[in-house]
């Protein structure tokens, strides 16, 4: 073993950077040619071995310092997400993945960091998600959460399921996705909530006054019991819906039939019948009126 060999052999053993022999190895890690150097200087293959695995530890080891850095960047820079999805069985508010996504992503960027989701381990029952964050210099850390797979969607009128198992391991998949990109990156939904249109900043987040005047429209036209809907909607008032509960709302609405309206009788008892086809009143078969 020349000189040179020996002195390159003592510097990875001893691994001082104190040591004057140790920055030829220092500098040619941080350049990437210290491997080329050693094989075009004719080094012994162990030699080159070793260089090798203290070029490979060094460079895993700024890789991670880099994450850590750049995952502390993102955290100081990114803004709070709003929660903008209304549960309304549990009655709360959540923060939807397109949402939670479309507000880090281009802080994770900025900062060399991308997020990902491998493909799910599932069983008949369970689904296992994991969300994988990574760096540029690729150091990467993952969390995973494993959970029954959501079969809980039942139909308000028919009291049935409502989705098929395709939509169910879906919505489980959905779910999951937003849990642990939640948990690897550290940050929680704040209460604050998002705007349905941008134009209505209420802070009770309840419908505008044109979207009740709609509401209150179809119940008028469809003589629907607006006690019965608001039941229904959990509300005191059309006013006081929830500004999340507005589109079934409305779909709700348009899909019932409503209830016949009703004309006075002229029976000595004044009381309202429904219309039907009697030409002399306009009210119903039955009546004394009837001919």
């Amino acid at each position: 073993m020349t000189e040179e060999q020996e002195k390159y052999e003592t510097s990875l053993i001893v691994n001082d950077r104190r040591s004057a022999s140790i920055e030829p190895v220092a500098q040619y890690s941080e350049s990437g040619n210290m491997v080329l150097v050693a094989v075009q200087k004719g080094y012994d293959p162990a030699l080159i071995e070793k260089m090798m695995d203290l070029q490979e530890r060094y460079e895993t080891n700024e890789a991670k310092k880099a994450f850590y850095e750049a995952k502390a960047n993102f955290i100081a820079e990114a803004p709070p997400v709003k929660k903008d999805k209304y549960n309304s069985y549990f009655q709360s508010w959540y923060i939807s993945l397109g949402n939670l996504v479309e507000t880090y992503n281009p802080y994770l960027g900025k900062n060399g960091l991308s997020i990902s989701f491998p493909t799910p381990n599932q069983t008949e029952k369970t689904m296992t998600v994991e969300c994988r964050l990574s760096h540029k210099l690729g150091h990467s850390e993952s969390i995973s959460i494993t959970s029954p797979i959501d079969q809980a969607a039942i139909g308000n009128a028919s009291g049935k399921r409502s989705r098929n198992p395709i939509q169910d391991i879906k919505s489980t998949f959905t779910y999951l996705r937003a849990a642990t990109c939640e948990a690897i990156l550290g940050v929680a939904g704040t209460e604050g909530t998002v705007d349905d249109d941008g134009n209505s900043a209420q802070s009770n987040n309840f419908i505008t006054e044109s979207q009740a005047k709609e509401i209150e429209k179809i119940i008028k036209d469809k003589n629907i019991d607006k006690s019965v809907f608001l039941t229904w909607a959990k509300s005191d008032a059309v006013k006081n819906i929830h500004i999340s509960n507005y589109g079934i709302c409305i779909a709700r609405l348009n899909e019932s039939k409503g209830r016949p309206k009703t004309v006075p009788c002229p029976d000595k008892d004044g009381r309202d019948v429904e219309v039907s086809a009697c030409d002399k009143c306009k009210a119903r078969k039955g009546c004394p009126s009837w001919v």
